[in-house]
C-alpha cells in the first residue's frame, strides 16, 4: 500500500514495521519517524488504526488464555528464524527442547 506522495519513511517500510511501532520494540526516533509519516499519510494511518483497533479485540477477548508451552516454543522459533534471516518451513518446527511428558 502507497498513498503515492513521496515521504520521508517510505509507506513499505512504515507497514513492514507496523507491528514493531504498536508493540512498542523499537527505537524512539523510529518510532518518532513513524509518528510524522502517520501525520502524512492518511493509507497507513487508517492501517495503524486497523491493526490498532485487532491488537485490542484480541487483548479483550484471548488476553486472559494460557499459551500451551508447545504453541510458544513453536513460534518464538520461528520468530528466531525471521530474526536470523533463515527461510521458514512451512511445516512445524519439531520443538527438542519439550518436557518428556508433552513429547508422547
Amino acid at each position: 500500500m502507497s498513498c503515492g506522495e513521496p515521504h520521508e519513511t517510505d509507506c513499505s517500510e512504515v507497514l513492514d514495521h507496523l507491528y514493531e511501532f504498536l508493540d512498542h520494540e523499537m527505537p524512539d526516533n523510529d518510532c518518532t519517524k513513524f509518528e510524522v509519516h502517520f501525520e502524512e499519510c492518511s493509507p497507513c494511518l487508517e492501517k495503524y488504526g486497523l491493526e490498532q483497533a485487532v491488537k485490542k479485540l484480541v487483548k479483550r477477548c484471548c488476553g486472559s488464555d494460557d499459551v500451551p508451552a508447545d504453541l510458544r516454543s513453536k513460534v518464538m522459533g520461528r520468530i528466531d528464524l525471521i530474526r536470523a534471516g533463515q527461510k521458514v518451513p512451512d511445516q512445524d518446527i519439531t520443538v527438542t527442547d519439550r518436557p518428556a511428558a508433552a513429547k508422547e
